[in-house]
């Protein structure tokens, strides 16, 4: 039985310099080059007997490093810098490329390993509808209809109309910013619930009810607030979002 020769196949020129350097537990800033070359070449050499196609890069490696070794045989060039003279490496741009490569296939084979254990799990399709079902979407303001609420919102401000308001030229303005911090404030201290209508009639003035009506708009955007009516013609109450609370300060 003739004994046959088995070469290992590379993806190119570096990945068998890589293996050699490895295999010959060389440091790759400091490579032996005339021993590398020399293993470099038995490797084409052994390739080409046994018929195996090498691209040309492998050949353009060859003779890279045939001119590296040759560089090394010579007077080393030197580079004046500020302080020293430094000599030039010929393995420099070689080593170089070498991490570089190393590199790229450390992430390659890390992607690779992902992925197998990406295919061992296996996906159960998940139908929407049911899924609503057990998760239902967060609504703040529940079966509380907006009309309810600017209902509210127009009675008060009709009130503030007809009411005949004291001189407000010494009178604070307040933001919607500083209205928001209040009713947060409120809500926490009454955990019971706020009175929707109570809160919008606590505002002395038009102007007030409108920032706080504002403020309240803003709370329900934000999810920070929730409005629940109990039944149909009775007051509007809020209460503080624990949920988005908890998450907030988590």
């Amino acid at each position: 039985m003739a004994y046959q020769v088995k070469l290992p196949v590379y993806e190119g020129p570096m990945d068998l310099l890589l293996d050699l350097i490895e295999e010959n537990e060389i440091d790759i800033y400091n490579i032996p080059i005339a021993q590398i070359t020399q293993q470099y070449l038995d490797y084409i050499n052994l390739a080409g007997k046994l018929d195996l196609e090498l691209t040309s890069e492998f050949l353009i490696m060859a003779c890279t490093l045939l001119s590296i070794k040759a560089k090394m045989l010579l007077p080393k060039p030197v580079v004046e810098t500020v302080n020293e003279e430094q000599e030039i490496d010929p393995r420099e741009e070689l080593v170089q490329k070498l991490l570089e490569y190393k590199e790229y296939k450390e992430k390659a084979k890390l992607f690779e390993e992902l992925e197998e254990r990406q295919a061992q799990y296996y996906w159960r399709e998940i139908d929407d509808v049911e899924l609503l079902k057990k998760f239902p979407p967060s609504n703040p303001i529940g079966d509380v209809k907006w009309e309810d609420l600017v209902s509210v919102f127009n009675k008060v401000l009709e009130r503030a109309e007809k009411r005949v308001e004291s001189l407000s030229l010494n009178r604070e303005k307040v933001s919607i910013k500083d209205k928001i911090k209040f009713i947060m404030l409120k809500l926490k201290e009454k955990q019971s619930g706020l009175s929707f209508y109570q809160l919008i009639s606590d505002a002395v003035s038009k102007e007030e009810i409108i920032v706080t009506f504002l403020a309240l708009l803003e709370l329900i955007k934000r999810n920070k607030i929730i409005v629940r009516q109990k039944g149909l013609f009775q007051d509007i109450y809020l209460y503080l979002n624990t949920i988005e609370e908890g998450q907030d300060h988590a």
